[in-house]
């Protein structure tokens, strides 16, 4: 069912046709331009569970382009939290990566239009920054410590954009950053103003960055999707005027 759902979702950005879902865009857009990339048309109604796909291109969406391809990191991310910095141990990590890449519920996942495969990437990618940022505590301000910490953004904000179930990792890093400001407020050798750099450091990579690239995936969202749509209704006539299609387009609407 899920398939079906996530794979109409594709279509209508590919045709550029308004609609409206509980998830955040990123995961669908990304699902929408698998598709386009591997020549699918948009066409398939995507209708209801096991409808056979006959000629239309799924495969893009389905996997070769999109979802095996995050499957395969997510064992390499695990591999590299497991191995560089947490068990140091790569008995320890070879079987945390195996135990993933032999999951059933992984390997089913990975096969299917899901939204999930994306969302454990980002979640995987938020956890292996955090914890390289931290291994780079001993060299504050270097450039790996700032680009591991803003991947550590990048990665909330593609974790909040797939799916809002992403904001536990947001949650994890939020916690983390807490117990390491507390810590380094506790460092008398620090004084208050490279503390205050600190703070200011995170606010920027962990607030303000996932934050502008949050509302930037949903400039996205509106700039393509300016057909009308089954979405239409959810929102106001100013709205839905602008909507190529609708029948109050470019109809002079009060405030």
């Amino acid at each position: 069912w899920d398939e079906t759902h996530f794979g109409k979702m594709g279509s209508y950005y590919i045709n550029r046709t308004f609609f409206f879902d509980v998830h955040p865009p990123l995961g669908k857009m990304l699902i929408g331009l698998a598709g386009y990339l591997s020549g699918y048309d948009g066409t398939f109604p995507f209708q209801k569970p096991g409808d056979r796909y006959e000629q239309h291109n799924y495969v893009g969406m389905r996997g070769v382009r999109l979802c095996r391809l995050v499957s395969s990191w997510l064992a390499f991310l695990c591999l590299s939290v497991q191995l560089l910095e947490l068990s140091k141990s790569l008995p320890a990590a070879l079987l945390t990566a195996f135990i993933l890449i032999f999951d059933t519920g992984c390997i089913t996942l990975s096969q299917y239009i899901l939204l999930d495969p994306i969302l454990m990437f980002f979640l995987m990618g938020a956890v292996l920054s955090m914890v390289k940022c931290n291994s780079c505590a001993d060299r504050p301000f270097s450039a790996s410590w700032w680009f591991w910490l803003s991947l550590t953004g990048v990665s909330l904000a593609g974790a909040m954009g797939v799916k809002f179930v992403g904001l536990f990792v947001v949650l994890l890093v939020g916690l983390n950053t807490i117990y390491d400001l507390w810590d380094l407020l506790g460092n008398l050798s620090l004084s208050l103003v490279v503390f205050g750099k600190h703070l200011l450091a995170r606010v920027l990579c962990l607030i303000m960055l996932p934050l502008v690239l949050y509302m930037a995936m949903f400039a996205v969202h509106f700039a393509v999707l300016n057909r009308s749509g089954p979405g239409d209704g959810f929102f106001s006539s100013a709205f839905q005027s602008q909507l190529i299609g609708n029948n109050l387009h470019n109809v002079s609407v009060p405030e």
